[in-house]
């Protein structure tokens, strides 16, 4: 049986992982929808500052994968079928997550005007990595939208890379 979540997608129950690694092209625009759903309802909900919630998080992997596990974190602790007191477990793992937000925006140092690539270090044998410039956050709606543009176009190449791997 399947519902619509509070944030678009609909869902098996109850629901899973994501692995943003894995998804089709079609899946990941609807767990992306819903994400910046989810997202955008927490900051304003908890009124949460940019040091936690940057608007560029979705161009941050380390913000992606930390918001995406909160988000199934809510989805399961508010299911129907969840225990009663799944909720305050939810809010405890929120208390954290918020603690770990803070020290991925510090990490990356994304801001709430300027946003700039989550810094890489080169180990030892590994061509450098190319480092991008800082860049104005000028429209979030209209970053994120070009964002998941660039990301699904990008997996249908992925997918057959794979599979031309798997055949190899």
């Amino acid at each position: 049986m399947a519902h619509e979540s509070s944030f678009g997608a609909e869902r098996d129950l109850p629901p899973g992982p994501i692995d943003w690694n894995l998804l089709d092209a079609p899946t990941a625009v609807a767990e992306w929808r819903d994400l910046d759903g989810f997202v955008t309802w927490l900051k304003n909900t908890f009124g949460l500052p940019p040091a936690i919630v940057p608007p560029y998080w979705h161009r941050h992997d380390e913000l992606i994968w930390e918001l995406s596990a909160l988000h199934t974190h809510f989805l399961a602790c508010y299911d129907q079928s969840a225990s009663p007191s799944a909720p305050v477990g939810w809010m405890r793992e929120f208390a954290e997550c918020r603690q770990r937000l803070r020290e991925w925006v510090a990490n990356c140092g994304t801001r709430l005007d300027r946003d700039r690539p989550t810094r890489q270090t080169t180990w030892p044998g590994e061509a450098a990595a190319v480092v991008a410039g800082e860049v104005e956050i000028v429209d979030r709606a209209a970053d994120f939208t070009t964002f998941v543009h660039e990301d699904v176009s990008r997996r249908p190449r992925v997918e057959e890379i794979a599979r031309d791997e798997l055949r190899g």
